[in-house]
């Protein structure tokens, strides 16, 4: 067990939670409105947000009603087998949240098979939050990575339901402001049975804080399981995407961009073929609203270019930049690729985009110096030789420029990049077992 603060304080600022949050809200009310707006799709279910969430029928007798909460895509993508395996036990009905609207989506196409039910995550208000209590009548509940959800957790204290955390990291941000508010820290992770950390630095953070955590490894890398592609399925790919089957073609991806490195992959690429190189570009945007822009820049590059989302996933023969500005189809893509640029790695922007699925697919892997959500797996792929890390964006362009040239390089980067990837997976069988451990002490 975690420890907790006493009861009478966890009252206390369980109630000074249940104040102060909607005080806090209705001020960023307007931006969250803006931004659904923007993204779109946050209509369907919407109900379920106020907490009117579908009643559900009786229990299935011999099964645990387990809910478990994953914010958007990536946390869903890597709870995909651990979710398979529950249901393949026979012992869990599983009532699986979301709270983006991507992630909404991708739920009910991946998991419509596994999951019992597949719903929208409640605001974190008490009314709002103790309605989808009170229809969905969990048996024990499940939070993904960084799911700290005060509420959500005081209303499983409050009805005797354990709470697990699993994949559970703290990013940098986070950290700091968990040191610097110890006390409310204490309160929300207090609520947890146990926790199941993704890496060993999470479980050293979650130590300074003061709560046992046990290393289980990252779910993430049971998910990009394939191995790499095969060569006559990677030039069909390849073709698919307008590019080149030619193994002297260099397709550089840049996997889930933000503002300012796509101007970067482009120049480069401009830069690169004005040399005499053949790079194509693979653009795949973290955010696929910001679609129009990044259009607006491929455009402006005079290159040729596709947009996926409306022109097809078949590009015409002789595309240069490929925008792939759709959902679900990144880890496919990463496939096609010579060389990764992990987005959000360069100033000003902070965490980085997961490098797991480049490593899986057997792809030479570079990065900006701004991964601090992926330390120790940045770690382990420098020591492996299956990635470079960029101090800025000069020296980024100058790794781009030598890599697309040093085939063997790369091709050495991409093997080294798998085998790291299969030394470190089995994450989800020992969760599946801590769960399962979880449940038999009850």
């Amino acid at each position: 067990m975690t420890p907790a603060p006493p009861q009478g304080r966890r009252i206390t600022m369980s109630w000074a939670y249940r104040i102060l949050f909607p005080l806090l809200l209705i001020p960023a009310l307007p931006y969250y409105l803006w931004r659904m707006l923007r993204r779109g799709g946050y209509g369907p279910g919407f109900s379920q947000r106020l907490g009117f969430f579908p009643k559900l029928g009786p229990k299935t007798p011999g099964k645990r009603r387990l809910w478990i909460q994953a914010v958007s895509v990536g946390e869903l993508e890597a709870i995909g087998p651990l979710l398979r395996r529950l249901q393949a036990s026979g012992a869990a009905e599983i009532i699986l949240t979301t709270t983006t609207s991507t992630g909404y989506r991708l739920a009910q196409e991946r998991y419509a098979d596994v999951a019992d039910r597949i719903g929208i995550f409640p605001t974190d208000l008490w009314p709002c939050s103790a309605l989808a209590w009170n229809r969905i009548c969990p048996d024990g509940v499940i939070l993904v990575e960084g799911e700290l959800w005060p509420e959500h957790l005081a209303q499983a204290r409050a009805r005797g339901v354990p709470a697990d955390l699993i994949n559970g990291r703290i990013s940098d941000k986070s950290f700091a402001r968990h040191l610097r508010f110890r006390n409310f820290s204490a309160y929300v992770l207090g609520h947890f049975r146990r926790i199941a950390a993704g890496s060993e630095e999470d479980v050293r953070r979650f130590r300074e804080l003061g709560f046992v955590a046990t290393s289980m490894g990252n779910l993430k890398f049971d998910v990009a399981g394939d191995a790499p592609m095969a060569a006559d399925e990677r030039a069909r790919l390849r073709l698919e995407l307008g590019f080149d089957a030619d193994p002297r073609t260099v397709v550089l991806l840049g996997s889930s961009t933000w503002p300012g490195e796509e101007t970067l992959l482009i120049r480069c690429v401009r830069e690169l073929r004005a040399a005499g190189r053949d790079v194509r570009l693979l653009l795949a945007p973290r955010h696929s609203e910001r679609r129009t822009e990044v259009a607006a820049e491929a455009s402006a590059s005079r290159l040729s270019w596709h947009q996926r989302s409306t022109g097809g996933s078949g590009a015409p023969a002789g595309t240069i930049i490929h925008l792939a500005d759709t959902t679900g189809e990144l880890r496919r893509l990463t496939r096609a690729a010579d060389l990764i640029f992990c987005g959000k790695s360069l100033a000003p922007h902070e965490g980085g985009q997961t490098p797991v699925e480049g490593a899986a697919a057997g792809v030479a892997i570079v990065y900006g110096p701004r991964m601090s959500n992926f330390r120790d797996i940045c770690r382990g792929l420098e020591q492996a030789n299956a990635a470079l890390r960029a101090r800025d964006a000069a020296e980024l362009s100058t790794l781009l420029s030598r890599l697309t040239e040093d085939e063997p390089a790369r091709t050495a980067m991409g093997r080294h990049g798998a085998a790291w990837h299969q030394s470190n997976r089995g994450a989800t069988e020992r969760t599946l077992a801590w769960l399962q451990d979880n449940q038999s002490a009850r």
